[in-house]
């Protein structure tokens, strides 16, 4: 994949991110916890928050964590 994505994918991962944010503080987690929660480490939800490029089993390991469908996270 090239190093400069359109924008159109720059701003769907950043929303991405901050679904998970979202999500994450309305059931009072912190960044360590849905780490814990997910099996990852605090650096990569860190990450994803912030909309850099998500694996897919990261951003399903995170769905199940927040009790959501992968989807939700992925539309709003």
């Amino acid at each position: 994949m090239p190093a400069d994505q359109p924008q159109w994918v720059l701003d769907a991962r950043r929303a991405a991110g901050d679904r998970i944010r979202v999500r994450r503080l309305h059931m009072n987690m912190t960044q360590e916890s849905l780490a814990h929660a997910a099996d990852l480490d605090r650096s990569t939800v860190q990450r994803m928050e912030a909309g850099s490029e998500m694996k897919l089993s990261h951003l399903l390991h995170v769905a199940h964590a927040l009790r959501v469908h992968v989807t939700d996270l992925l539309h709003g």
